[in-house]
Parts: structure tokens; C-alpha cells; sequence
């Protein structure tokens, strides 16, 4: 017989009393080491989950001042509470206004920005339809004039490159969800969202250099002038007469402040959105992506108007950007003020000299 048969025969013919005291004793010490074990385990208040919410403690088994939904209001309201261990976590456990945010970035900014983007989109196929295509009304002279310099051309395509593939990489991130997902799927447009994040982080340091470059080397030609409101008198492009202009329009020159001023925007708000340890509080990263948003619908709205004019919309234009040189009979269609200038012509010297 076994060791172990024995002791079970001895709990059999043991008496009756033996056995349940045996048994209590068990139950006691159960009880017993559960006790010891929940003392030993820190409680959310004792371990920092939880804050200080009440002061004002009741009698034994009472919630006390408050009960639970006076704390939940209180949270949901966004009051600040003080925590046992400040390092797990920010004072306001939950901030409210985070809806208000998410609404105002997935609705309202995605909604009115789209509808600025397509707006100049139309504009500008409405002016293709319209006006057509610009062309040297005295034809081409066969003589040219230098416009841009090599810095000045290199600074250009730098932060065109950059712009478009921040500006598509962008789009996705902004609108991908409500228009590719239900063409290629939640799947691939993760994917592919994912992708466009981590070339989006990667390029905006490089658009911070050429959008601070281009405003430098473009500032002093860009600063109003009296010619400037003629221009806008005489409609700018929109008719077919002739309208004086030095080395950059107007709408040129809205255009450069434009992507400067939206830009210095995108950056900024940027820099906080991709480091958000330089953020002091949750709402200066909140306000950052809303700057963020309205500043890029706005220059990639501003955008597609350049480029169809700077392109294919006006004849001899991208030559200038391209080659460096500009057809004389163009400079004096388009920038007459300044090809005299340029030229030592006889409105060198006077801003306001009349439209030939």
C-alpha cells in the first residue's frame, strides 16, 4: 500500500468533527491569502491610473462627496484632475473638444477645400475654353531676352518637384479614404496611404529649404507696384489688349505670396505635426493639422492655375523657366515695363509709363 492510500484511509475512519475542521482551517486560510495578496497589489489610485477625485470622503461604504457621475461630468467636461504619478498621463483624462476637432478636419476641411480645389480646376478649364490658348500676337521675333537665372530656375523646379509630390501625397491622406476606398478597397488604400505618410514626412524638410530659398531669391521682384493695379483694372490676362507689367504681374505676384505666406504654413505646422514632443499641449498639435489642411487645399487650389499658365496656357512662357531666355516680342507683350528695362529702353527709368 502507498504512501498516499494510507492517508486517505486515516481521513476516512478519522471522526466526522475532524474532517470539517480540517476544512475550515483550508477555507481560513484561503480567505486568508487573498487578503494579503489584494493588500499587496497597488489599486488604481495607489498605482497613478487613477486621479484624486474625491476630497470630501463619506461614512464607510458611501462614494462620498461625489458619486461616479458627478466624476464622469466632470471628465467629460475636460477638467483637470491631480494625478498620484504625473508620469502616466496628461491632468485632463479626457478632452472633449476632440470631437469638435475631428469634425471641423474630416468634414469641414475636406469639404470646403475639395470644393475650392475642383472650383479653380473649373476655372481654369473655363478659361482654357474661353480664352484659349495665349499666343505672341506679333509672332516670335527670333531675338530673346535673359528672364531667369540659373539659381532662380534651379530654386523654381526644386520646389515644384517637392510641391506636386507633397501636394498628391497630400490629397491621399486627406480625401483617400472618402474617394479611393470605395474604388480599390480599405486594404489598398491602406497601403498605399501608409506609403504616401512616409514619403510625405521624408520630403517636407526639403520643401522647408525651397520654400525659404524661393523667397528670398524671388522676394525683390515680387513687392508691389503702382503697375500692378492697372493690371488688375484692365483684367490681366482675361482680355486680349495689352497690359504693362514688370518682370512679374500681379496674379504672379498673389501667387508667390500665396505659396510663401502658405508655405511658412505648411512648415510650421508640419514640424509640429511630424515632432509632436515640440507641441506644449494636445491642442497646439490639433490646431496645427487644421492649419495644415486649410493652408495646402488653398495652395493647391492657387496652384493649378499657375501651372496651366505657366505651361501650356501661355505661349513662351516655359521658356523662360526652362532655357532662361524669353522671346523679345513676349517680353514686350507680356512684361513691357520690364523688357525696356532690361533692355535700356525709354521707360527704363518710370514705373508708370503707358502701354504701347
Amino acid at each position: 500500500m502507498s504512501h498516499r492510500d494510507g492517508i486517505a484511509i486515516m481521513l476516512l475512519n478519522a471522526p466526522r468533527k475532524n474532517v470539517v475542521r480540517l476544512a475550515r482551517a483550508g477555507a481560513v486560510f484561503l480567505v486568508a491569502a487573498l487578503v494579503i495578496c489584494a493588500a499587496a497589489t497597488p489599486s488604481l489610485s495607489e498605482g497613478g491610473l487613477a486621479p484624486h477625485l474625491s476630497t470630501n470622503p463619506g461614512p464607510a461604504n458611501t462614494l462620498g462627496g461625489q458619486s461616479s457621475a458627478d466624476y464622469w461630468r466632470q471628465i467629460r467636461q475636460g477638467q483637470s484632475f491631480t494625478l498620484v504619478n504625473p508620469q502616466m498621463g496628461p491632468p485632463v483624462l479626457v478632452q472633449s473638444e476632440g470631437q469638435d476637432w475631428r469634425i471641423f478636419r474630416n468634414e469641414t476641411i475636406k469639404r470646403y477645400g475639395g470644393y475650392l480645389i475642383l472650383a479653380m480646376l473649373a476655372a481654369t478649364i473655363l478659361f482654357a475654353a474661353l480664352r484659349g490658348r495665349v499666343r505672341i500676337e506679333g509672332g516670335r521675333s527670333g531675338r530673346t531676352i535673359p528672364r531667369f537665372s540659373q539659381t532662380e530656375r534651379t530654386i523654381h523646379w526644386f520646389v515644384a518637384a517637392v510641391f506636386i509630390m507633397l501636394g498628391v501625397s497630400g490629397l491621399v491622406l486627406l480625401f483617400g479614404r472618402t474617394i479611393l476606398v470605395p474604388v480599390i478597397g480599405k486594404t489598398a488604400h491602406g497601403a498605399l496611404a501608409s506609403a504616401m505618410l512616409q514619403g510625405h514626412n521624408l520630403l517636407g524638410p526639403l520643401f522647408i529649404i525651397g520654400i525659404l530659398a524661393m523667397a528670398v531669391v524671388y522676394f525683390k521682384d515680387n513687392l508691389p507696384r503702382s503697375a500692378d493695379i492697372a493690371w488688375f483694372f484692365k483684367g490681366g490676362p482675361l482680355f486680349k489688349w495689352h497690359v504693362p507689367s514688370w518682370k512679374y504681374n500681379a496674379g504672379e505676384k498673389i501667387w508667390f505670396w500665396s505659396a510663401v505666406i502658405g508655405g511658412i504654413a505648411l512648415s510650421g505646422s508640419g514640424i509640429l505635426m511630424e515632432f509632436p514632443w515640440l507641441a506644449q499641449n494636445l491642442q497646439q498639435l490639433q490646431l496645427a493639422t487644421i492649419v495644415h489642411g486649410i493652408a495646402a487645399t488653398i495652395v493647391i487650389g492657387f496652384a493649378v492655375g499657375h501651372i496651366y499658365l505657366g505651361t501650356i496656357g501661355v505661349e513662351g512662357a516655359l521658356e523662360g523657366m526652362t532655357q532662361g531666355q524669353v522671346d523679345e516680342n513676349w517680353a514686350q507683350e507680356h512684361h513691357h515695363l520690364w523688357a525696356d528695362a532690361a533692355s535700356d529702353g525709354p521707360s527704363a527709368a518710370s514705373e508708370t509709363a503707358p502701354a504701347e
